[in-house]
């Protein structure tokens, strides 16, 4: 019995001492809690001037990556190949191979190749501006003597038309007899054709040599021939009808009477 008792009391002290070693514990916890709290209060304070402190030192912003950039700059750090060649060119240095400022030979050829090309293509258009050129003079000449030609044709067309008429102011002028001649109807007769005459000469229209002339197929017709006269062979001995040529060419050829 009295061990059983000395049993109890010795667990009636263990769980006193466990007690009082939770409450330690929790006490300890709720210290260490508050702690904590206390130094997030002072950290979130710290970070707050500093936030101050920084937007007013920098007007980018409490950036550090941006300071040490910033920093870099103006030191000449950021780009250390760049101020290399800067200060090779301040110094007269020539720049090494594969630099800034070096000409490639191929860039050379290049440009050769390209120039050549441009001459070439140069070339041909001066050439085809050439052909262009004569084929449209040639064409402007071809064009004004086909009017010409076309405009004489016309013309020959109605001379021939017209010469008829002067053939029988012709007849009528040899009908008069000599004492007639003083008529004033003769006379007049006579001007007319004397005025005739005068415009056939002013546009190139002439009467055709025949009385006496050897016989010229190109200008002559032979419509009789004359076995009587003591004329030379294939002399023209009577003009039966007047040729007219028109700038040169016949527009009528003459009918004449030829000695065989």
């Amino acid at each position: 019995m009295a061990e059983n008792k000395e049993n109890n009391e010795n667990l009636d002290k263990n769980a006193e001492n466990a007690g009082n070693t939770d409450n330690v514990n929790t006490a300890e916890n709720k210290e260490n809690t508050e702690n904590n709290k206390e130094m997030d209060s002072v950290s979130n304070e710290n970070n707050a001037n500093d936030a101050r402190t920084g937007s007013q030192a920098h007007p980018y912003g409490n950036n550090k990556e941006k300071d040490e950039k910033m920093n870099d700059v103006g030191a000449g750090s950021e780009n250390p190949e760049k101020d290399e060649k800067t200060n090779d060119i301040e110094t007269g240095s020539h720049p090494q191979e594969g630099s800034f400022g070096e000409t490639h030979p191929n860039d050379n050829n290049k440009e050769k190749d390209e120039l050549t090309t441009l001459k070439e293509k140069l070339k041909e258009e001066d050439d085809k501006y050439k052909r262009l050129l004569a084929e449209f003079d040639n064409f402007r000449k071809r064009s004004e003597k086909e009017k010409l030609s076309m405009f004489d044709f016309g013309a020959s067309q109605i001379l021939t038309k017209i010469l008829p008429i002067i053939d029988n102011i012709e007849r009528a002028i040899e009908s008069v007899k000599e004492e007639d001649k003083t008529n004033s109807v003769y006379e007049g007769l006579d001007k007319i054709y004397k005025q005739v005459n005068k415009v056939l000469e002013e546009i190139d229209v002439k009467p055709i040599e025949a009385l006496n002339k050897k016989f010229d197929a190109n200008l002559h017709n032979a419509v009789m021939t004359d076995e009587t006269s003591d004329a030379e062979v294939d002399t023209i001995t009577e003009e039966l009808q007047k040729g007219y040529t028109y700038k040169g060419d016949v527009i009528r050829h003459s009918m004449v009477k030829v000695k065989k």
